[in-house]
C-alpha cells in the first residue's frame, strides 16, 4: 500500500503554483509559460526583463549542450533560433537547475549529461530538431525535483529503499507515491503546455514502449539516460544502472562505434559544460 494515493498527488503537482515549497521563480514561469498562446515575443520579453535570467539562458544556450559553433549574443536571438517549445525547455531548466543542486546532490550533473547525450544521439539519427530532443533529456527527471520539494521525507525514504534493496529509483516511487518521477513529470509538462512529443518523452523515458507519438525520441532519452548512468556522470537517485529497454535499443539500431562517439562527445562537453549560475 503506497503512503500517498496518486490522485492526491496528482492534483498536487497540477496546483504547482500554490505549493508552498516552491520557489517564487518557478511559480511565476509555470504562468508565463502554461499561456494558451504565448508568443516567442512575449517569451523573450518576459527573459529579458530579468537580467539573472538572460545570463543564465544565454549561458545555457551557448554551453555544450546545443552544440552552436557561434555564439549567441541576444535572447531575441536565441528564441529566433531555437523556437517556443525549446526556449519554454530551457527556461525551465535554468530555474531548476538550481532547484536540482539543492534538493538532489548530482542531478543536475546527471541532467546535463543526459541533455548532450540526446543532442548527439538525435543527430546520429539525423532528427530534424535535435535540440527538442536535447530539451527532453534536460527536463526528463524533473519529476523528481518536485517530489523532492514537496514530499521531501517520503522521498528520501524511497531513496534509501532503492539503495539498501538494490531497486530501480522508479520502482521504489511507486511503492511510496502509486506513481512515479516521470508519471509527476508527464503531469507538468501537460499542465505548462508542452508539445505531445515532449510530455511522452518524459513520461516513458523508463517505459519507451508505450510512446505512441514520439517512439524515436523517447527510445533516444532513454538510451541517453543509460549511458550517461553507465558512465558515472551525476546522481539520479539511485546506482543502479538498469538494463537497456530492448525495444528503444532495436528502434535506435546504434552501432559500438556510435555508442564510443556518444560517450567521447559527451565526456568532452561534460569537461568544458560550465552551471548556469
Amino acid at each position: 500500500m503506497s503512503e500517498i494515493d496518486s490522485r492526491i498527488l496528482r492534483h498536487k503537482v497540477e496546483s504547482i503554483n500554490t505549493l508552498p515549497t516552491v520557489p517564487a521563480v518557478l511559480k511565476k514561469l509555470s504562468a508565463v509559460i502554461e499561456k494558451p498562446k504565448i508568443t516567442v515575443v512575449e517569451i523573450s520579453s518576459f527573459i529579458s526583463s530579468d537580467p539573472a535570467l538572460t545570463s543564465k539562458v544565454l549561458k545555457m544556450v551557448n554551453s555544450a549542450i546545443y552544440g552552436f559553433p557561434g555564439r549567441i549574443a541576444s535572447v531575441s536571438h536565441a528564441t529566433m533560433l531555437l523556437g517556443l517549445n525549446v526556449i519554454k525547455g530551457l527556461l525551465l531548466g535554468v530555474s531548476v537547475f538550481e532547484l536540482m543542486q539543492k534538493t538532489m546532490n548530482g542531478l543536475y550533473e546527471h541532467s546535463l549529461a543526459c541533455a548532450i547525450a540526446s543532442r548527439v544521439i538525435a543527430q546520429k539519427k539525423e532528427l530534424k530538431e535535435p535540440e527538442e530532443v536535447s530539451v527532453a533529456g534536460l527536463l526528463h527527471d524533473i519529476g523528481k525535483v518536485i517530489l523532492l520539494l514537496e514530499f521531501s521525507e517520503p522521498y528520501e525514504s524511497a531513496m534509501n529503499e532503492a539503495r539498501e534493496k538494490n531497486l530501480p529509483i522508479f520502482e521504489a516511487e511507486k511503492n511510496r507515491f502509486d506513481a512515479t518521477h516521470a508519471d509527476v513529470g508527464g503531469w507538468l509538462a501537460e499542465k505548462w503546455r508542452f508539445p505531445r512529443n515532449l510530455i511522452e518523452v518524459i513520461q516513458f523515458h523508463h517505459r519507451p514502449a508505450l510512446a505512441k507519438n514520439a517512439p524515436l525520441e523517447t527510445a533516444i532519452v532513454h538510451v541517453a539516460d543509460m549511458l550517461v548512468r553507465a558512465r558515472g556522470f551525476g546522481f539520479a537517485g539511485e546506482n543502479l544502472v538498469p538494463e537497456v529497454n530492448p525495444v528503444a535499443w532495436e528502434l535506435l539500431k546504434l552501432s559500438d562505434q556510435d555508442i564510443r562517439d556518444i560517450l567521447s562527445e559527451m565526456e568532452d562537453n561534460m569537461e568544458t559544460a560550465e552551471e548556469p549560475t
